[in-house]
C-alpha cells in the first residue's frame, strides 16, 4: 500500500472518529435537554412533591387583587391548599381536589371551574409524617409541636391536621372595588366567626424565613368544618385530639400574573408590620 493510500485511511478513520465523538455530545446534549423538560413538565403539573404558587404574598398586600388562575388550573397543580378569590372575595381551601370558598357572610361553597384567583398555593397532597395526639393543645403550643416533627427548617411543608377542636375563631374578607385598598385596610373590617366543639381539617403550609416576600414565613393556615359548612382564615385553635399530616416538599413552582395591576405596581420593600397584622 502507497504511503499516501495509509495517510487519507488515516484521515478517514480520525474525521470518523471526531464524528462520533460530536454524534456522542449532540446526543448527550439532546438527552440533557429532555431530562430538564421533562423535569420542569413534572414541577408545572406537581408530578414530584411540588408546592405551586400563583402570584406573590406582597402583591396581595399591595391590593393586587384581580383573578387570574382558574380553579382548573389550580386542580392541575394539586389537591390541597389555599389562597383566596378574584377581588379577594373570601378565603379559599381545597381540601381533597375540592375548592371550597368561605365568603364573608359565614357561609361556603364549592366553586366552579371558572372562578379565578389571584393568589394560591396548592400542591398534590402525600403523607411523609404522622403523628396522632390527644393533649390538648392551644395554636401556639401545635405550632411549637409541629415544629419539633419537622425534619428540617429550610425546605417547605404542606399542613394537614384533621380533628376535634374545642374553640376555633377564624375570618373571611368581602369582595373588594377598584381602587382596591391595601390587605391591611381590607382586614379591619373582617369578618370573624367562632366555633365551639366543631370537628374538621386545617389546611395550611409551613415556609422557611427565606420566602418573605414571596409567601408567609412559619404558618398560614385556613379551616373547614367536617360537614363543609363553616371555617376560613385561621386567627386562633384549641384542639383536643386528632392527626397531624405533613407533606414534605422538594420543588417550588411560581407563576407571576400578567394583568396589569400586578405589572404597574410597585412593590414596598418593608411589609412585615403589614404581613403580620394582615394575617392575625
Amino acid at each position: 500500500m502507497r504511503t499516501l493510500d495509509i495517510v487519507i485511511i488515516l484521515i478517514v478513520i480520525t474525521l470518523g472518529t471526531i464524528a462520533c465523538g460530536c454524534i456522542n455530545e449532540q446526543a448527550e446534549e439532546d438527552r440533557t435537554v429532555e431530562d430538564i423538560s421533562e423535569t420542569t413538565e413534572q414541577v408545572m403539573s406537581g408530578g414530584t412533591d411540588t408546592i405551586y404558587q400563583f402570584s406573590i404574598i406582597n402583591a396581595l398586600l399591595e391590593g393586587v387583587y384581580d383573578g387570574e388562575v382558574s380553579s382548573a388550573e389550580l386542580k392541575e397543580h394539586g389537591d390541597f391548599g389555599l389562597g383566596t378569590f378574584d377581588d379577594l372575595d373570601g378565603e379559599m381551601l381545597e381540601l381533597d381536589g375540592v375548592i371550597y370558598q368561605v365568603k364573608a357572610d359565614g357561609n361556603v361553597y364549592e366553586v366552579d371551574d371558572t372562578t379565578t384567583s389571584p393568589f394560591a398555593v396548592v400542591t398534590f397532597f402525600e403523607t411523609d409524617i404522622e403523628d396522632i395526639f390527644s393533649e390538648q393543645m392551644d395554636n401556639q403550643q401545635m405550632a411549637e409541636h409541629i415544629a419539633d416533627l419537622l425534619p428540617s427548617e429550610n425546605i417547605m411543608y404542606a399542613i394537614k391536621i384533621t380533628g376535634n377542636l374545642s374553640y376555633l375563631k377564624t375570618r373571611s374578607v368581602a369582595a373588594q372595588e377598584k381602587p382596591y385598598p391595601r390587605l391591611v385596610d381590607v382586614t379591619k373590617d373582617q369578618s370573624v366567626f367562632e366555633f365551639n366543639d366543631t370537628r374538621g381539617t386545617i389546611v395550611g403550609y409551613w415556609m422557611p424565613e427565606y420566602i418573605d416576600g414571596i409567601n408567609v414565613p412559619g404558618y398560614h393556615l385556613h379551616f373547614i368544618t367536617e360537614d363543609r359548612t363553616g371555617g376560613g382564615h385561621i386567627l386562633e385553635y384549641t384542639i383536643d385530639s386528632g392527626i397531624i399530616e405533613i407533606d414534605s416538599t422538594d420543588g417550588f413552582y411560581l407563576e407571576l400574573p400578567e394583568n396589569e395591576n400586578y405589572l404597574g405596581t410597585g412593590f414596598s420593600q418593608d411589609t412585615e408590620g403589614e404581613l403580620e397584622e394582615a394575617e392575625n
